[in-house]
């Protein structure tokens, strides 16, 4: 129940925007009334349709999630956070850490594709950055349908997808150093586009995302992007099956990047970060991604063991006027949230507001002050000087598990599902074949592999990129991503251990070892029992694929409903990336640059 002194305010008419519904189900309406006591007001309703939300909360996948491999003399860092983190090695007397994270965002490239690929490039940067590091290097796996028509809409994606990553990338001076792309019928109607992110950080200067055990009373600060309407629903919409009706209704739910004044905030953080590492001032600090600040803010306290109240009046906006539901659960892109002790903050906005001029960069783009992370763990909104949600912090954050038809089946081949029947002798790939086995040069040249002066062996010189991310150091990483969807159709589980085999053929091949995998897991609807078992069967390979390898996942992504509008889900898709050690660069294994014939079909797209 809502607290006896807190004042509730009544629903707010919308003044500037049309909310749309949320995406939860009547069970989960009924089960949140019963826990708050009371009805939801409006924007505890679009908090709850986030936090809840498949894409937040892996409420169908986290049992099977459990089962893959997450220990290893490497690992720092194990998923649960925003990145994973491996052990590199020692150099100068410290010991630094590869950060790496992976995710898609593969509904919003479908509809708006050059927008919608490049603000996942920005989610997965934010992602690593936020844990201290410097961001070092970007990878991609993607996954167009048949792009032969010049004028069809795949043609379009798979163009617009490239130039997105490429114009994000490229901005923020980031090499994109490692990827593959594969062309086939079954991704007309939903691209996929998964990235990688890889960060370096010092072990004993690692930043943490969630509020640690003395933070009662510490300062909220969100930091970068002022708050606009773009990417209202996006978690909620990540959680649904596109179709012509979704696609145009959900436009609005794609956020709206911008890498230079993220250029900007990524310096400015590591300006924040050696600051506060100077005076030995531990942190805690998140990205703002899907569920906006109520997301980050909620999750940031919640694993601290604490509540948060927020002032959504000190949020800083685009544009007048925007409704709380907005403030609090709408994505706008470029953000993060860093609680710090009171003493610090002053020299915190300084650095941002005025050393880096963040409010010169982009309209009305700050750090500021929005709240406090409070002992009693509730989590509330004020809103013009009224609350407008109050609700126990960990029934936020702990959305329900939910339990698939298929989520009891015996992990296997699921012989009759309707998407291994669907692909069984298609023509589709034969179709494609000169697509599919002909030089990825035209599409990875848009791609700056040498951006930062680190880079070894580039992309399509060698089965995977290093880099040499640590200056004077001869210590080297190797990252290299593999999955085939082709496969897949025939047999998930058979293609996930391919998946986890080839990406660590890829690394061992440039001279590296092997030392951690991520992945991102995308698959049809959760709901229909032949989607679901062939996620399962797929998990269960990367399992038995890891464990011999003696490798463990440390961070990864699951992306469901990728479906087309018949409901046919997309061939199955685990996508793995592997991480590789090099003691000394010198020692790898050089490569030679690909040579593109004439008659590259793909260089119709991307020249």
């Amino acid at each position: 129940m809502s607290s006896a002194h807190t004042k509730r305010s009544p629903q707010r008419s919308q003044t500037l925007i049309e909310l749309g519904s949320t995406a939860l189900g009547a069970d989960e309406r009924r089960r949140i009334a019963q826990g708050l006591g009371r009805e939801p007001t409006r924007v505890e309703l679009h908090a709850f349709d986030a936090q809840w939300s498949e894409h937040c909360s892996y409420k169908s996948s986290r049992a099977q999630l459990r089962r893959l491999p997450v220990q290893g003399e490497r690992v720092v860092l194990g998923p649960g956070e925003d990145a994973g983190i491996l052990s590199l090695g020692e150099h100068a007397g410290e010991r630094y850490c590869v950060v790496v994270a992976h995710e898609s965002h593969n509904h919003p490239s479908q509809i708006v594709p050059f927008e919608g690929a490049a603000t996942g490039v920005g989610g997965i940067v934010r992602d690593v950055l936020c844990m201290g590091a410097r961001v070092v290097a970007l990878a991609d796996a993607l996954r167009f349908g048949d792009v032969r028509d010049p004028e069809s809409h795949q043609r379009h994606v798979a163009r617009a997808v490239v130039d997105g990553i490429s114009a994000y990338g490229n901005a923020i001076g980031v090499p994109n150093i490692a990827g593959d792309v594969y062309f086939h019928e079954g991704f007309n109607e939903n691209a996929l586009v998964n990235v990688v992110a890889l960060g370096i950080v010092k072990e004993r200067e690692i930043v943490r995302s969630f509020v640690p055990p003395n933070g009662e009373g510490w300062v909220l600060l969100l930091v970068g992007k002022a708050t606009d309407p773009s990417g209202f629903g996006g978690a909620s919409f990540s959680s649904l099956t596109l179709d012509a009706e979704s696609e145009t209704a959900n436009r609005g739910a794609v956020q709206v990047p911008d890498p230079f004044l993220k250029n900007v905030l990524m310096r400015a953080t590591y300006r924040v970060f050696d600051a506060l590492h100077a005076r030995g001032i531990r942190a805690a600090c998140k990205d703002l991604g899907a569920g906006g600040v109520m997301g980050c803010s909620a999750e940031l306290c919640a694993s601290g063991g604490f509540g948060a109240r927020i002032d959504l009046d000190l949020v800083n906006t685009a544009v007048p006027g925007l409704p709380p539901d907005v403030l609090a659960v709408g994505e706008t892109q470029e953000r993060m949230l860093l609680a710090l002790p009171p003493a610090v903050v002053d020299d915190v906005l300084r650095i941002y507001n005025e050393e880096f001029t963040l409010p010169q960069i982009a309209y009305n783009a700050r750090a500021a002050v929005i709240g406090t992370v409070t002992r009693e763990r509730r989590y509330m909104l004020t809103h013009r000087g009224e609350t407008v949600m109050d609700v126990d912090i960990e029934f936020l954050t702990k959305a329900p598990f939910v339990t698939p038809s298929a989520a009891s089946a015996t992990p296997c081949h699921p012989e009759r599902s309707e998407r291994s029947e669907r692909n069984r002798g298609t023509d589709a790939s034969d179709s494609l074949a000169l697509y599919n086995t002909c030089s990825r040069e035209p599409l990875y040249r848009r791609y700056d592999s040498v951006v930062r002066g680190c880079t070894v062996i580039p992309r399509g010189y060698a089965e995977a990129g290093v880099i040499a991310p640590i200056p004077g150091s001869r210590l080297g990483v190797a990252l290299a991503v593999a999955g085939n969807p082709d496969l897949s159709g025939r047999d998930p589980r058979l293609a996930a251990e391919d998946a986890v085999r080839e990406a660590v053929d890829k690394v061992v091949s440039v001279g590296a070892e092997p030392i951690g995998l991520t992945d991102c897991l995308n698959f049809g609807n959760p709901n229909k029992e032949g989607h679901y078992a062939e996620f399962v069967a797929a998990v269960d390979g990367l399992a038995h694929a890891a464990r011999s390898l003696n490798l463990p996942f440390v961070s990864g992504n699951v992306s469901f409903y990728n479906e087309d509008s018949a409901g046919n889900a997309i061939p199955a898709s685990a996508i793995v990336a592997c991480i590789g050690a090099i003691d000394d660069v010198g020692s790898i294994t050089p490569g030679r640059a690909e040579q593109v014939d004439a008659a590259n079909p793909l260089a119709e797209i991307y020249l």
